[in-house]
């Protein structure tokens, strides 16, 4: 593995950059590490929104890939070859050969076995298969300082595998795709409804409001949910569900809806 530069921020602090069909992409940072979650930004929106939170591209240790669709990949082959940038680029063997990286696989890439546990920096990374088409996918925890953030998003449903690794999560990112009755009677072909329905699919409002009522770790304080789908879904029936789900449970849960077109909030610890 790559070693990563030392530097001084004296917070631990996660912020998502952009969430949807349109392009994925999440900064996790501590004392000295930085790590850029997916890059679905053209490297210009990347330098744009990170520099919105006080960061630059240049700043970035690694960029660590969930899966290889498009809106999670699509500024990757630039920025691994763009000249000035650091990052080495983390993804499962199986992920790698599905970019179309254009000329050339980048020099900095390290790759890992889906479910691996490794270290960048100071930040301990345990990867988890996820029920999604694609070739590989995966999703992540990230522990420092004490701080355990879960990133979710893209899977048809959750099962007990990723339940238990979304345990002791102080920040989680879930996905909230789809509303059901939006989808079934929105534009797509009928073939894309049952991709998008499937176990294999995205997570409905629905089934994110399962796992709320019925899983989430009581220690989850912030709750952040993404990947909301612009023609199928609206933040309000989100916020309404997600809010409903989390009374029942009597949870005070902090609860935020990443957005497509602009930055989260910063979270610090």
């Amino acid at each position: 593995m790559y070693s990563v530069v030392s530097r001084e921020t004296n917070i631990v602090k996660f912020c998502v950059l952009a969430s949807g069909s349109s392009g994925n992409a999440a900064l996790l940072a501590t004392e000295n590490t930085r790590i850029l979650v997916d890059a679905g930004l053209s490297m210009r929106e990347l330098r744009k929104r990170l520099a919105l939170i006080g960061e630059t591209l240049e700043s970035i240790d690694a960029i660590i890939v969930t899966h290889e669709h498009s809106d999670h990949v699509s500024g990757l082959p630039v920025l691994a070859r763009a000249k000035g940038l650091r990052a080495v680029i983390y993804m499962t063997r199986l992920t790698a050969p599905a970019i179309d990286w254009g000329e050339t696989t980048p020099v900095r890439l390290e790759s890992f076995q889906a479910g691996a546990a490794f270290q960048i920096g100071d930040i301990e990374v345990q990867s988890f298969g996820i029920p999604h088409d694609a070739i590989d996918p995966v999703g992540y925890c990230f522990e420092a300082e004490g701080v355990r953030v879960g990133i979710a998003t893209d899977l048809g449903y959750v099962p007990e595998s990723i339940k238990f690794h979304l345990r002791r999560t102080n920040v989680l990112l879930l996905e909230a795709n789809h509303d059901l009755d939006m989808l079934k009677v929105g534009p797509y072909p009928w073939s894309v409804k049952q991709r998008v329905m499937s176990r294999v699919g995205h997570l409905s409002n629905l089934h994110m409001s399962d796992y709320l009522t019925q899983d989430l770790d009581t220690c989850t304080a912030n709750l952040i949910l993404g990947h909301l789908s612009e023609q199928n879904n609206h933040p309000a029936i989100v916020q309404m569900v997600a809010t409903d789900a989390l009374e029942q449970r009597g949870l005070r849960t902090r609860l935020s809806i990443a957005a497509q077109q602009t930055p989260s909030e910063v979270f610090q610890f």
